[in-house]
């Protein structure tokens, strides 16, 4: 596959790949890394709008598509984008399998600090932002975090995270080949798949998010499957207490649980439990950093470290940053100081011993099931609607999914509007897991004596009476 794509880029072109998880997904990816070339990952929920965006924010030369992913047609959409060649992933395939030339093509000597990845990760300001990330830092992380797990040797690796996410690609994928292991690729999340899989193949390893993890232990609570093979379970985002007791249980290991807390940004995560953490540190904390990594809390207001115990934003400095946004110099300057620490905009509160408990978020960021959505992007789709004067998007606390999206619309009086026409609207512009599920209308916002609309003064109206 490197020789495939070497024969027709130069090192340091990028290469999009808009698809679902698939074997072809790693081979593109370990191709594209071994040609020098840089990786552009596109989610596959993305509807013309986010992948138009995208591709004209990475500018690649290439844009690798699947066929379909979860009733969206990709092969379409890349044809209608027209910002790159576009070949399918088949294809790609196809020509990877060909006899090798008589003279192969000459592979580039990759250097650590050369760019790998360009990761488009959402922010609270407008559309999501492409954070270039290194070999250094994509290599780096899991090779700090795995020997932290300590596995059995040559380890069974499940990997249901997305691919297009640093969870899927990074950790997931390049872990097991850190650890010598095979990697079991889910092409779609599906708690009863996941049990099959554990115990028809002997999973040891898995990551997850909360969401997903919850609904493992359901249906492992409703099924007859065995977990027994199973030895670390990686939980990312965020604690799960119900979790970290259950998981300990069921795998009758006291590490059975592992809990990270990252960013794209950082190229995975920050901090990470230990296997000889209490069950109650696994349960209320994401642990303490990785080896090389500094972390520092500080206030929102004065910048300064606040005391132990106190709320601040957690900010980290180490080898494992992004180097900046693709195309936006100000906000790159913005999230990593002069210093060299990333702002990550989490509220946490770090103990004497090191250990972090979150604490909510500087930013308006909502996290659902593990996805970032950034507000403003809703927001802005919904403001072109003809219907819809302005729109105020939050997210509420929902026992499943972390946070579940909602939105405040105020209509143009005497225009009508109904929310079932919004969502249809959405959909058609944005990724569906962006969509509201919760909908308020309001005649007006309450706002501050500057004019700035008080989120938290519409969290109540979603309250139930």
């Amino acid at each position: 596959m490197a020789s495939v794509l070497g024969e027709q880029h130069q090192p340091g072109d990028r290469i999009a790949l808009w698809a679902g998880n698939t074997p072809e997904w790693v081979i593109v990816e370990l191709g594209v890394a071994l040609a020098g070339l840089v990786l552009v990952p596109i989610n596959p929920a993305y509807r013309m709008a986010e992948a138009t965006h995208a591709l004209h924010v990475a500018a690649p030369s290439l844009l690798v598509h699947g066929a379909t992913h979860r009733g969206n047609d990709l092969a379409a959409l890349a044809t209608a984008v027209g910002r790159a060649q576009a070949i399918p992933v088949a294809s790609l395939a196809e020509l990877a399998a060909a006899p090798a030339r008589e003279t192969p093509v000459a592979l580039p000597a990759v250097e650590p600090d050369w760019p790998a990845q360009v990761q488009f990760t959402s922010g609270t300001t407008g559309p999501p932002k492409g954070a270039e990330l290194l070999h250094r830092g994509l290599m780096g992380m899991p090779a700090m975090a795995v020997p932290m797990m300590e596995l059995a040797e040559h380890p069974v690796w499940l990997n249901m995270m997305p691919m297009f996410h640093i969870g899927g690609c990074g950790l997931s994928t390049l872990g097991p080949i850190i650890a010598t292991g095979t990697q079991l690729l889910l092409d779609q999340f599906d708690p009863a798949r996941v049990l099959e899989l554990i115990e028809a193949e002997g999973v040891t390893v898995m990551g997850s998010v909360p969401t997903m993890l919850l609904a493992i232990l359901e249906a492992l609570d409703q099924g007859t499957n065995s977990v027994e093979s199973l030895e670390v379970v990686i939980s990312g985002g965020a604690p799960v207490s119900r979790g970290a007791r259950s998981t300990r249980s069921r795998t009758h290991s006291a590490r059975g649980f592992v809990v990270a807390f990252g960013q794209t940004e950082a190229h995975g995560h920050i901090t990470q439990t230990r296997p000889a953490d209490e069950v109650i540190d696994k349960a209320e904390t994401v642990g303490r950093p990785l080896p090389h990594v500094e972390i520092k809390v500080i206030d929102t207001t004065t910048g300064e470290v606040v005391p132990t115990g106190s709320t601040g934003e957690l900010c980290t400095r180490s080898p494992l940053l992004m180097r900046g946004y693709i195309g936006h110099p100000e906000a790159s300057e913005a999230t990593v100081d002069p210093d060299g620490f990333l702002h990550t905009g989490d509220l946490v509160r770090m103990d004497e011993r090191g250990y972090l408990r979150i604490a909510g978020r500087a930013k308006d960021m909502i996290c659902r099931g593990g996805e970032n959505i950034s507000p403003s992007e809703v927001e802005a789709a919904l403001e072109k609607h003809p219907h819809v004067a302005q729109a105020v998007v939050l997210g509420l606390a929902d026992d499943r999914l972390g946070e579940s999206v909602a939105a405040c619309v105020r209509f143009i009086p005497g225009a009508g509007g109904d929310f079932l026409t919004l969502e249809g609207w959405l959909r058609e512009r944005i990724a569906p897991f962006k969509v509201p599920r919760n909908w308020r209308a309001v005649k007006e916002f309450p706002v501050t004596p500057t004019g700035k609309i008080q989120r938290h003064r519409l969290l109540p109206t979603f309250e139930e009476s």
